[in-house]
């Protein structure tokens, strides 16, 4: 229950409320999904591997993560047919999210290919990787594997005499 503080406004109070609830919210799903894995683990006598989970996860998309490589004077005059190639990518369902990176010059793509080679080519193929301005780190991304636990049937209970 909220207590009321004559001296904080109202708002306030509210705001930290809502704060709180949030937080319990994100402990309550952490301690779930804990105990799921927990007891995933503790009612398989098998292992996901040969209970049919898969061990390995594919590559579904890969993160690009570009940065300026040379301050070229004509990089102004290249952005124009950059922005309509990348515009073009992400039409063709290519790049799934783009974002502007905050910390220097470059952006950050997530982008729909199943291989690094797939991702560096496209990106190569962009008016600034032609001229050399601009290259990325690509980081191979997949679904979250621990989550193949969830999978395993868990063993049939011991039954009582």
């Amino acid at each position: 229950m909220l207590q009321i503080n004559k001296h904080i406004p109202a708002f306030e109070q509210e705001r930290r409320a809502y704060a709180m609830n949030r937080v319990s919210l994100r402990r309550s799903f952490l301690v779930v999904m804990f105990c799921l894995g927990a007891a995933a683990a503790a009612n398989s006598q098998t292992s996901p591997a040969s209970a049919g989970a898969p061990t390995t996860v594919p590559t579904t998309k890969v993160l690009a993560i570009g940065h300026i490589i040379a301050n070229a004077p004509n990089r102004q005059a290249i952005m124009p047919s950059e922005v309509r190639e990348t515009v073009k990518l992400y039409l063709a369902g290519k790049i799934d999210q783009w974002y502007v990176r905050k910390d220097a010059p470059g952006v950050v793509f997530l982008m729909n290919v199943g291989t690094v080679k797939e991702a560096h080519d496209l990106l190569e193929a962009l008016p600034l990787g032609k001229a050399g301005i601009m290259e990325f780190d690509l980081i191979p991304i997949g679904p979250l594997s621990p989550l193949q636990y969830l999978l395993v049937e868990p063993s049939a209970p011991a039954k009582l005499p």
